[in-house]
């Protein structure tokens, strides 16, 4: 993924917040980390988990899509901005998956051309296609030795169905109250809104296929 293409998508977070006329401090404060490090996020000096980047969109009340809604008019009018964006931490990343959600990717998509998203805890994502008009992420991924998709260990929720397929090595699903060990060739499917957390506990790569429908945020 090719860094000049790369969204200042902290400085759109801020945007968002201020736009909804919440403080930096408001919103640390709901979403359960410190004002400092939303702070990071926002000036692109540091990459959220999983779970922190769905719970500012969701205290936002905005899709992660919203985010990105003109970027490509404010990269014309200043190249500059796009240059300084150079840093590729998640949230630029999911910039760059999302920038123009009207491409299409495929119908063929081989496996040299997957745009490639890798989280601060051990978790990488592989963008599989994606069909303008729809709202569903189409991801390979995989969860390195010890990786999470909480850094803090904690559960998280969204919005949004999601349906996963693990191909080869071993997945542990914290559902509610419940958990569940996944192996190669077991499959789930759940709520998103339902607190969860995935994680891997073995000494091999946990890797799978998964499909994650979102809902509009109203």
């Amino acid at each position: 993924m090719s860094p000049a293409a790369v969204p200042p998508v902290g400085a759109r977070i801020r945007q968002a917040r201020l736009a909804k006329g919440v403080s930096l401090r408001s919103l640390a404060r709901e979403i359960g980390v410190s004002a400092s490090l939303v702070s990071q996020i926002e000036t692109g000096k540091s990459q959220p988990s999983v779970s922190t980047l769905y719970a500012i969109t969701t205290a936002l009340s905005v899709s992660v899509e919203a985010l990105f809604d003109g970027y490509e008019d404010e990269a014309a009018a200043s190249p500059v901005v796009a240059a300084a964006a150079a840093p590729a931490t998640v949230l630029h990343a999911l910039a760059a998956f999302a920038a123009d959600p009207g491409r299409r990717i495929g119908p063929l998509v081989t496996p040299g051309e997957r745009e490639l998203l890798e989280l601060d805890s051990g978790v990488v994502w592989e963008r599989l296609g994606h069909v303008p008009g729809t709202d569903v992420d189409f991801l390979l991924v995989t969860y390195r030795p010890g990786g999470s998709s909480s850094s803090s260990g904690g559960l998280m929720r969204h919005t949004g169905t999601e349906y996963g397929y693990v191909t080869s090595g071993e997945l542990v699903l914290t559902l509610g109250f419940d958990e569940y060990r996944l192996g190669p060739g077991d499959a789930v499917c759940f709520e998103s809104t339902t607190p969860h957390r995935y994680r891997n506990d073995g000494t091999e790569p946990a890797v799978g296929v998964w499909f994650v429908f979102s809902q509009s945020v109203q």
